[in-house]
């Protein structure tokens, strides 16, 4: 059986169980289970802390897993990214009291708390400046004002937090995250992570495009496939009414909203929208 960890808590987690799920895996489980079975799909998942996920695949325990790209950094293990799952994306910044720092050089001799050490002593060997880091497991924004560091290095969102803390972010980037499937190196040939891939793809692809159905007169076909592609190209029908024709093709759910518009100025009729529930292309 294929064993795939997944997050058990965070904001990585829903969304990574509902991925899961719309690709036709069991996720659902009875009480507060760290283990289910997916007979169907031969393949374990096993809930897991996201700091950890890393460290299992690359250790060989778990096949795959679903974690961020900043925790598998910081795990230093030899797992492989097999892909993004277009969720959780995250920067990776550095921050100190306002006005105070400008650039990585500014972190000369100081002192920065973070969770995530090794990518911070990577980024600061990369600049070549000299920086002691105090590890901390949560609410780094505290660390200045109890004078436990100098400067932070954490995941930032809206930034509100640190402006609270009296905080601002300072520097380029030191990195940015997003939720992504990994695998062990030794499993990426493992016929059940290429399904798992195929899917979560399939999903992915189909969060992203509707199917679109309409009837239009034979004079305006052109204009119509003008406005709706498709992917290779659309579905041609003939209907009972030779003045007719039934088309169906595949748009950006982005853009959907506007061909509608133009294709019911155009005169067409009967337009459907349908989401789509996997999609590969």
């Amino acid at each position: 059986m294929l064993r795939i960890a997944v997050p058990n808590k965070g904001g990585l987690s829903e969304p990574a169980i509902k991925l899961l799920s719309e690709a036709g895996y069991r996720t659902r489980r009875r009480g507060r289970e760290l283990h289910i079975v997916d007979h169907n799909n031969q393949v374990e998942i096993f809930f897991l802390r996201p700091r950890d996920i890393a460290q299992y695949v690359g250790a060989g325990y778990i096949h795959a897993g679903i974690t961020g790209r900043d925790l598998l950094a910081d795990s230093g293990v030899k797992a492989t990214e097999v892909c993004e799952l277009g969720y959780g994306a995250s920067t990776f910044r550095l921050a100190a009291p306002k006005g105070t720092m400008s650039s990585v050089h500014d972190l000369q001799g100081k002192r920065i708390a973070t969770s995530f050490d090794r990518i911070m002593q990577d980024y600061l060997a990369e600049h070549q400046v000299e920086a002691t880091t105090v590890h901390l497991d949560g609410a780094v924004e505290s660390a200045v004002r109890l004078g436990v560091a100098d400067a932070i290095a954490d995941v930032v969102e809206t930034g509100n937090t640190l402006r609270a803390a009296g905080l601002e972010v300072f520097g380029e980037p030191v990195m940015k995250s997003v939720a992504v499937l990994i695998a062990n190196p030794q499993s990426v040939t493992r016929r059940g992570l290429e399904v798992l891939r195929q899917r979560l793809g399939g999903v992915l692809t189909a969060r992203n495009y509707v199917l679109l159905d309409y009837n239009v007169q034979r004079d305006q076909l052109e204009q119509a496939v003008y406005f709706t592609p498709g992917i290779s190209s659309p579905t041609i029908s003939s209907l009972q009414d030779s003045h007719w024709l039934a088309v169906r093709a595949m748009c950006k759910r982005s853009e959907v909203h506007g061909v509608v518009d133009k294709l019911a100025a155009l005169g067409a009729q009967g337009i459907l929208v349908t989401q789509l529930l996997s999609a590969r292309i």
